[in-house]
């Protein structure tokens, strides 16, 4: 008797712990399929986030750009877009009159001193060649005073004053138009306030009253035109600053250089009367 019940009772703790283990199966096969959806729900949400910050980073990039634009279109298409025309052709007459006035310039005491080589050894063809082969006004100034070597030295002189001033004039075309720019930019500016100013003051009248969200898109405009206007006259100033620099430096160096030729044909004058 005492067999059977202990058989009995392992066969019942038996049956017992198969129930457990086929009760906790499924519960362990529910956790996974749980855990497997919450991954796949969560992981288009992490591409999404991906994504959304990809797309982002681009846009940070050209905020800049993005800004500029809006604020072009805010401060008003049409005065702002004649700021911008004062910007771009001034900029292009300035670019244009660094160039001229860089190529312009050369060492004038190495250009003396093969002048007066040149004199001394060939006479003043071969001067005058030496002249026809190097770029700038000082050069052309020379190849004119040389030209008239045979009507004396008083017209060498009357010819090199005034071919200088004839140089001096080239070196400082188109200045008068930066110097428009520079004086319409802010101008358009200040009329784009004033403009920005009635549109306030309109809509103070349409409305009735007197509000930052009423009169703020006229004000805003006004100040935007006007800071553009300020910004393009401030970058031209300083281009027109350094091209008037330049042409002072190649000025002072034509009149210097034309002073040393005048002594070289004097002397070289001279030595053909002895």
């Amino acid at each position: 008797m005492k067999k059977v019940i202990a058989i009995i009772t392992v066969l019942g703790l038996f049956a017992f712990g198969m129930s457990n283990v086929a009760a906790q199966a499924p519960k362990d096969s529910a956790a996974a399929a749980a855990t497997e959806a919450v991954d796949s729900a969560a992981a288009p949400a992490a591409e999404a986030a991906a994504e959304a910050v990809a797309e982002e980073a681009p846009a940070e990039d050209a905020g800049i750009h993005k800004v500029l634009k809006q604020k072009f279109i805010e401060g008003g298409a049409g005065f702002m877009a004649l700021v911008a025309f004062c910007l771009i052709f001034g900029l292009a007459l300035a670019i244009e009159r660094i160039i001229y006035l860089s190529l312009a310039s050369v060492d004038t005491k190495q250009l003396v001193a093969d002048v007066e080589k040149a004199i001394n050894e060939g006479g003043v063809e071969k001067a005058k060649e030496v002249c026809r082969n190097t770029r700038g006004p000082v050069a052309s100034i020379f190849y004119q005073g040389l030209s008239r070597y045979d009507e004396g030295i008083d017209v060498v002189e009357k010819t090199v004053t005034s071919y200088g001033g004839v140089q001096a004039g080239l070196l400082e075309k188109n200045l008068s138009w930066i110097g428009l720019f520079i004086a319409l930019a802010p101008m358009l500016g200040f009329m784009g306030t004033v403009i920005g100013m009635i549109q306030a003051f309109d809509k103070i009248q349409q409305v009735g009253d007197i509000s930052a969200t009423v009169v703020a898109g006229g004000i805003k405009v006004a100040l935007l035109t006007t800071v553009t206007g300020l910004i393009v006259a401030v970058i031209l100033q300083l281009f027109y600053n350094f091209i008037l620099s330049k042409i002072e430096s190649i000025t002072n160096d034509m009149e210097d250089a034309s002073i040393s030729l005048l002594d070289v044909v004097v002397k070289y004058n001279k030595e053909q009367k002895a």
